[in-house]
């Protein structure tokens, strides 16, 4: 891997922030370089959310994606996935919660489109919608292979209080369940 560039987009107060924050750092713990961008729009909570996160082996200069730069795009909500769908490079992948987001035709043609419902995974195999981060972290990470998964979880672990450490190890397996039946399946067509 020479770099990774991966974006989370939601609405205020889903918690995609906590993913890009454990990528970062997982990734700085195998002696690279990450790096975690959040923007939010002036209504914090209920209005769009991205959080872009960059991986590499080498310095990151800018920590921004450009437009066309994005790997995978992970995204939870309708209003954020429109907005920022943009950032994806042609053929990229992105991972859309079909309770929550519908891709138009154009968008099915223009990148590889999966199916993961995230935030239902968290809600009602988990058991607490507060590990739907944890649940975008696993699928990401599947998709990608950016991160060794023990690295991974054992960062995610450090992140999160202890007494939710079950709870969240039981999310990025379900994640890790989903996105692997969601790649044999195949994108939506």
């Amino acid at each position: 891997m020479s770099k990774i560039i991966m974006r989370f987009t939601g609405v205020g107060g889903q918690g995609v922030l906590l993913a890009g924050e454990i990528f970062a750092a997982a990734k700085i713990k195998t002696g690279g370089y990450g790096v975690k961008t959040a923007t939010y729009t002036s209504q914090v909570r209920g209005g769009p959310t991205v959080v872009d996160i960059q991986l590499s082996d080498e310095p990151i200069l800018y920590p921004y994606a450009n437009d066309g730069e994005v790997d995978l795009m992970l995204s939870v909500a309708q209003i954020s996935y429109d907005q920022f769908k943009k950032g994806v490079k042609d053929g990229g992948v992105i991972i859309v919660d079909p309770n929550l987001v519908t891709p138009s035709e154009e968008d099915i043609k223009k990148w590889k489109i999966y199916k993961i419902p995230v935030i239902t995974i968290a809600k009602e195999e988990v058991g607490n919608v507060i590990t739907q981060s944890v649940v975008a972290l696993a699928a990401a990470n599947t998709f990608t292979k950016a991160i060794d998964d023990d690295i991974l979880i054992e960062t995610m672990l450090s992140k999160v209080p202890k007494k939710v450490h079950d709870v969240n190890l039981k999310a990025y397996e379900l994640g890790k369940k989903y996105a692997l039946k969601a790649i044999e399946e195949g994108p939506i067509s």
